[in-house]
């Protein structure tokens, strides 16, 4: 018990980076999400191709060499420094995690009832008159779960900041062990608890998103 004391002070140390770096690339993220998604949708050929190349490259590629590309590679390659180590977790986070959420944003408006749009139509609403007042606020609807389930999935997946040299708590964990190695389980358990109660918030969020998507859309 004295050892968790000492511990939780020196760990939570990292919570201002963990918890800035979560809400700067879950709000990346779904900007890039409704981005790509929107224009997955085009009518220009182009737009597609260059936003499905994207999202096809951040989905089927690995977290860590995204990363690791922003961080290493490309200042080296193409001498472009993309700011502080801050901003590169957060390009990088949001980058993958956006890829994978412009899915969700596409097929969440193709999945709104063929009814809607000819109902949209014969009121001779505009394309965008459409998309805007009729179509994506019942897409929106369908999209919370899974917006909830990936915005936990960023939570996890900003440990990784700690391989750039971020001071989160996971980084704070590992210099604990190196320097308690007879501690790690409790050390581990402290960092495991905190990515936890971290959790809990988008864990209720994320349940209160899925009654709203079972009142469904119109038909």
């Amino acid at each position: 018990m004295d050892y968790v004391i000492e511990f939780i002070p020196q760990i939570a140390r990292g919570l201002n980076i963990t918890i800035s770096v979560l809400i700067a690339s879950a709000l990346f993220a779904y900007i890039m999400a409704f981005f790509s998604g929107l224009c997955r949708l085009s009518n220009n050929v182009i737009v597609r191709k260059f936003t499905g190349f994207y999202v096809e490259i951040f989905r089927g590629t690995s977290l860590i060499v995204q990363l690791f590309w922003l961080y290493y590679a490309i200042p080296m390659l193409f001498g472009i420094q993309l700011g502080s180590n801050w901003w590169v977790g957060v390009f990088a986070i949001g980058l993958n995690y956006g890829a994978y959420l412009s899915e969700v944003v596409r097929t969440s408006i193709l999945s709104v009832a063929q009814g809607q749009y000819e109902a949209a139509t014969a009121l001779n609403m505009s394309r965008f008159q459409r998309m805007r007042i009729v179509i994506f606020p019942q897409a929106v609807r369908m999209m919370l779960p899974e917006f909830g389930n990936y915005t936990i999935q960023i939570l996890k997946g900003t440990s990784l900041v700690s391989l750039i040299a971020m001071s989160d708590i996971l980084y704070y964990g590992d210099i604990l062990r190196g320097s308690y190695q007879q501690q790690t389980p409790i050390i581990y358990g402290i960092v495991l608890v905190l990515y936890f109660i971290l959790a809990l918030p988008l864990i209720w969020l994320t349940k209160k998103g899925e009654k709203i998507a079972k009142k469904g859309v119109a038909s």
